[in-house]
């Protein structure tokens, strides 16, 4: 009872602090709007309480997904959404032009972008191809998991490109689209397995490792789809892509050995932390002036720091918690900002291809990963269950939409249908994850490979 009245005291001082939050800044809003003299507020002031409001929004948001067992990243996704056009924008947009000015938003998108070249690094660190235990299974399930849906999406490319592409059909778009509906959500599918307590069983170390590769490909193909769409003006499609491959080649050969010895090497926690940050950074500097995304760098950075050491390790934990905290909920406002629900209005036809789109990329997700685990002899509720978690694009899922959307391969309405296909198949997935295993390690209680019995699937 105590526990319970506590958990009321504090979701009511969450709620009344937010309101409080919202209130002040709809009024002070509303009563600039009026006025003329609003243009004077001092931008640093305005940008602020915009990242204060962000915070506030997506993290009580999260909380209360959390609550209701869904993973907090769906309700911080769901805050952005709410803040842009399609809620705040719709209800008060006066309060949302105010807010979030041309100003404010040009720092609100450095700040988020810092955040996903972030974010990216500690996804390449998780990047673990040693833990595989059954690597036919799981070649199998990157394969059905990845293929499948995205020729599924090719096909649907060519359907809908006079909806969905800016220019129309071209080749970039097509790929771009099937690699959109082949995602999956590596971290919120391990924070999901982590709740259930099959983080460590062989079906969750089968479903992370096909997870970790099939997010591994994504990026070496959306990398192949940027370069293809030579839309720089410092180098060619030919040239970006050498110099992408003498980067790949230089990383894996001289930047992975130098980054052994230094970790080894290197005593002050705070001077490692120094070390890997800049270097991601600096990787980020390099793919961007190559003419590739910044998140690419990263990402490739990340997948050579040593997994082993443990100040690596505590580096890792330091910065994702900052991260998670604070700069990815600026990103996931950045998303909201350009997510427009009112596009698809009473658009009969727009939501017919929003359904399509969700209908297909579910099916051919689950049939092609559930299906290619079955076929190589997972028992068939292990393979249900993971084609289901495979279907979880989550945070993925709204970084490549933002990239394709920036690209320019995708229109506002595609983008804008990605991001509701990121959120409502995390929901799906965990939900079905859930339903599937509702007591925690009930899925696989020996916690050993699939197919064996008496060994840990470390």
């Amino acid at each position: 009872m105590t526990v319970i009245s506590r958990n009321r005291r504090t979701w009511l001082g969450l709620g009344a602090g937010l309101l409080v939050l919202v209130l002040g800044v709809v009024v002070w809003a509303g009563g600039t709007v009026r006025s003329e003299a609003g243009g004077g507020v001092d931008p640093l002031a305005r940008f602020l309480l915009a990242v204060a409001v962000i915070l506030v929004v997506s993290h009580v948001l999260g909380s209360v997904l959390r609550r209701v067992g869904q993973p907090r990243v769906v309700g911080e996704m769901l805050g952005g959404v709410m803040l842009g056009p399609s809620v705040l924008g719709s209800m008060w947009p006066e309060a949302m032009q105010w807010l979030f000015t041309a100003d404010a938003l040009g720092h609100l998108d450095k700040v988020g972008q810092l955040g996903l070249v972030v974010f990216m690094f500690l996804l390449g660190c998780e990047l673990r191809l040693d833990r595989i235990d059954r690597p036919a299974t799981v070649a199998a399930t990157v394969a059905g998991g990845t293929g499948l849906p995205f020729a599924v999406g090719i096909g649907l490319a060519c359907a809908f490109a006079g909806l969905l592409s800016p220019r129309g059909f071209t080749v970039p778009y097509a790929l771009f689209l099937g690699l959109a509906l082949s995602i999956t959500a590596l971290p919120v599918l391990a924070r999901i397995l982590l709740d259930l307590k099959l983080e460590e069983t062989g079906v969750g170390v089968l479903t992370v490792s096909a997870a970790a590769i099939g997010d591994g490909v994504a990026w070496l193909v959306l990398t192949v789809i940027l370069t293809a769409t030579g839309q720089g003006t410092h180098a060619s499609a030919a040239e970006t892509a050498y110099l992408a491959a003498a980067l790949v080649v230089v990383t894996f050969l001289c930047v992975r050995p130098a980054l052994a010895v230094l970790v080894r090497k290197v005593r002050s926690k705070q001077l490692l932390t120094v070390v890997l940050l800049a270097g991601a950074i600096t990787f980020s500097a390099v793919t961007q002036a190559i003419n590739l995304h910044p998140v690419i760098g990263a990402f490739l950075f990340g997948a050579v720091v040593p997994r082993d050491s443990e100040p690596v390790r505590r580096v890792g934990h330091q910065l994702q918690g900052f991260t998670l905290i604070v700069l990815l909920p600026v990103f996931f406002a950045g998303v909201g900002l350009n997510t427009s629900v009112g596009l698809l209005g009473g658009d009969l036809v727009a939501w017919t291809v929003f359904g399509t789109l969700l209908v297909a990329s579910v099916t051919a997700k689950f049939v092609g990963a559930g299906g290619a685990a079955r076929l190589t002899g997972l028992p068939t509720r292990q393979a249900v269950w993971v084609g289901a978690a495979m279907n979880c694009r989550g945070v993925t899922e709204l970084v490549i939409a933002a990239i394709g959307f920036q690209a320019g391969l995708i229109n506002q309405l595609g983008f804008t249908m990605l991001v509701l296909l990121a959120v409502i198949t995390t929901v799906l997935s965990n939900w079905a994850l859930r339903w599937l295993s509702p007591d925690g390690v009930a899925l696989d209680r020996s916690r050993a490979p699939m197919g064996s019995t008496g060994k840990d699937a470390r």
